[in-house]
């Protein structure tokens, strides 16, 4: 993840003083990452204290859960955050929302909040932070991670450690939803949208955490948390209009789903294929995916029917899909892509500003797809700066693209305007 310098001089563009803090905060947040998944290694299991949360009775929805109308709030608890004596606030809240079935669901959101005073213009800013979950079970939840869980499945969470620590060091409260919710339904659009937009609705009312109306709001999500941000803007209107944002940002989107299987399957990463084929096909919708599934399918989706992103990389290294489907080229079978076109962004454009990035050589997500779903946005009449990145890879760019992501999202919060229409650069 080393940026050379003459990517630092294509993409920089502020002073040299503010480009020297900004090596060292990615150097450090660098550091911070390998010290805690080091650490997370190094404690096997759980702890007993910290149970997964299909074990956890916090979880569990009350019996009256459809009574409740959507975003408020069922339980909540204090934590310490990441189990450690962090100087910060941080809770969880139990809230209904509705899932992609219409019915009614509870999900957990993690809050953060900052012990010092908020000192810059109007009220403390409320971030929603979507972590890429990328799992088909709970224990790779972030509020599993964030409560101080420890094994394998955190890593995820973990990556994002360095970004949540710069957010909450500007002063800005958070909110970390799960929201692929309950049954873990990973790439269901409308499941993660209404899950985000539910988790801002609870923390907004949570007493506690001090938000206000007046205080803005924005999001912010990279990769599978990209997809759950973007799906959130574009139900806004519709789900939750009384919530306002002021700036959302969104890197390495997840667009052309069958392009990212196809780009991984056969590969060190065909792990990643497995876990869009089992996902799409457990969300189905009538796609029929799940019947051109062989023997070996079924056997792998109930085999892996908890597992987290990296568990599948590292159980199908050089796998092809194929292997688990009773048709040739599953990949571009009239079920897979109906299952996958039922999830791809681009169906509205979201009505905030938006600040989109995304590496040109990004070994994960075909950039092509972003292009697209940018002209897609663009020509339904968004306002949105995108950014095709120079910086080689997908986890790269993730770390040399933050600057420009947060910076915009402070210059929302201090009520900077932004211009309509759309810059691409």
């Amino acid at each position: 993840m080393r940026r050379d310098d003459a990517l630092i001089g294509v993409r920089t563009r502020e002073t040299a003083g503010r480009s020297r803090g900004f090596r060292l905060w990615w150097r450090i947040g660098l550091i911070g990452v390998v010290t805690l998944v080091a650490a997370a290694v190094a404690v096997p299991g759980t702890r007993a204290d910290i149970p997964y949360p299909d074990d956890d009775p916090f979880y569990a929805a009350p019996i009256s859960l459809g009574e409740f109308a959507n975003g408020a709030i069922l339980n909540s608890r204090p934590i310490a955050v990441l189990g450690l004596p962090l100087p910060l606030a941080g809770w969880q809240l139990q809230y209904r929302t509705t899932d992609s079935a219409d019915e009614a669901a509870a999900d957990v959101a993690t809050v953060l909040e900052p012990l010092t005073p908020w000192n810059g213009p109007g009220d403390r800013p409320l971030l929603s932070y979507q972590i890429a979950e990328d799992s088909l079970g709970t224990r790779c939840a972030p509020s599993f991670a964030l409560r101080g869980g420890r094994d394998f499945s955190i890593a995820t969470t973990i990556l994002d450690i360095p970004f949540l620590a710069e957010v909450l060091r500007r002063g800005w409260a958070v909110v970390v939803s799960d929201y692929e919710g309950p049954q873990s339904r990973f790439f269901d659009g409308v499941n993660s949208g209404r899950g985000v937009l539910d988790g801002v609705r609870a923390a907004k009312s949570f007493a506690p955490l001090g938000i206000t109306d007046s205080s803005p709001l924005g999001a912010w999500g990279y990769s599978g948390g990209a997809f759950a941000t973007l799906w959130a803007m574009q139900l806004r209107a519709g789900y939750a209009p009384e919530l306002a944002f002021a700036g959302v940002t969104s890197g390495g989107v997840p667009t052309d789903i069958p392009a990212i299987a196809r780009g991984v399957d056969g590969s060190y990463q065909a792990g990643l294929a497995v876990l869009i084929l089992i996902a799409l096909a457990r969300n189905d919708f009538g796609s029929g995916l799940a019947d051109t599934l062989n023997d070996s399918g079924h056997a792998l989706m109930a085999r892996e029917a908890t597992s987290c992103g990296g568990d599948l990389v590292a159980h199908h290294f050089f796998r092809h899909v194929d292997e688990f489907s009773t048709v040739p080229d599953l990949l571009g079978s009239a079920a897979f892509r109906a299952a996958a076109n039922h999830q791809e962004l681009g169906g509205w454009a979201p009505d905030v500003p938006l600040y989109l990035y995304h590496s040109n050589n990004d070994d994960v997500i075909p950039s092509a797809g972003f292009s697209a779903l940018v002209d897609r946005y663009c020509a339904l009449g968004a306002t949105l700066t995108a950014v095709h990145s120079a910086i080689p890879g997908h986890n790269p760019t993730a770390l040399g693209e933050a600057l420009g992501a947060m910076n915009f999202l402070s210059d929302r919060f201090a009520g900077t305007p932004v211009a309509a229409g759309c810059t691409v650069r």
